[in-house]
């Protein structure tokens, strides 16, 4: 079938596969590991990976954050792995406010009531992507915060962001990074050019062969042509440009909605606490994350549990 020869092509900078991967009941723990082993430089801890992980807004009307791959080192840093490959022009400008807000959320829900300041983790956000970020041309652009005034000035906060440009040539990364981003990009058995990647190749060629993985990758992908192809329908009965840029927006949300819905009901019914929590929700980004993980999901109490990991 066309959908599962596309999820063949997939490559790790596909956040469906990313999230698939770092999921897998097997082979999740291994895969992130070597990921994010080969960019830090270092060997991590014991690790907790929490692929998918949602920090909702204080109310309905604030946004969250859905993370794609969050992992958590037992007493180190916090990690969210963020493979992205849309380079719209307005997404890109925006991507610094969005780290900014990312970090924000982060710490919101990582210092217990009560704790010092000083107990607050160190936070680090690591974007893949496949454009240039800042136009320079360089694989590896660190940020960290600092005195303007006094730039040699020691300031730790904790915070650190990393961008990794795949097609950088600028820099002196090590070879094993340039690498590996280069397999995420073009994730084939022929660019899996070291040992360390080859296993990783063979975790995610095991992947892709799930039948688990294939089923969820057919329902998200049909759901998806299928709302945009109403929305673009509703939007076109308006006779407008605007109307269409409207009824898909309108579309896309509440066709998330009923989709969510629709899985979560074969497997029964569904509390009505739960189906509120999901109707009033109106960032997309949310909604997407749901309902890949309603595909997934073996229950209402499994999709429960992921939701509030």
């Amino acid at each position: 079938m066309r959908q599962l020869r596309q999820l063949e092509e997939l490559n790790l900078v596909d956040n469906f596969l990313v999230n698939s991967l770092t999921s897998h009941q097997v082979y999740g723990e291994p895969a992130a590991r070597c990921i994010l082993e080969c960019i830090l430089g270092r060997k991590l801890g014991k690790i907790k990976v929490i692929p998918q992980h949602f920090m909702q807004g204080e109310d309905t009307d604030k946004h969250g954050i859905r993370m794609d791959v969050y992992l958590d080192e037992e007493d180190g840093e916090l990690f969210d792995l963020e493979p992205d490959n849309n380079d719209g022009k307005g997404d890109v400008a925006a991507l610094p406010k969005r780290v900014r807000f990312y970090h924000a959320k982060l710490d919101d829900g990582s210092l217990k009531a009560g704790e010092k300041y000083r107990a607050l983790r160190n936070v680090v956000v690591i974007f893949i992507t496949t454009y240039d970020p800042f136009s320079l041309d360089r694989m590896v652009y660190t940020i960290k915060n600092g005195c303007i005034e006094v730039p040699e000035l020691p300031y730790e906060d904790g915070a650190r962001t990393i961008f990794l440009y795949t097609q950088g040539t600028k820099g002196n990364p090590p070879k094993s990074l340039r690498e590996l981003l280069h397999y995420m990009e073009h994730s084939s058995r022929e660019n899996a050019k070291t040992e360390s990647l080859q296993r990783l190749h063979e975790m995610v060629t095991a992947v892709k062969c799930d039948g688990k993985v294939g089923l969820a990758y057919m329902k998200s992908f049909e759901i998806e042509e299928r709302i945009r192809e109403e929305a673009i329908a509703e939007g076109k009965a308006a006779g407008l440009a605007e109307g269409i840029e409207k009824g898909i927006e309108k579309g896309v949300i509440q066709g998330k909605i009923n989709d969510i819905l629709e899985l979560l009901s074969d497997f029964g019914e569904i509390p009505s606490s739960l189906k509120e929590q999901i109707t009033v929700q109106k960032d997309e980004a949310v909604l997407r994350a749901w309902l890949k993980l309603a595909a997934k999901a073996g229950s209402i109490e499994d999709f429960t549990r992921q939701l509030s990991m």
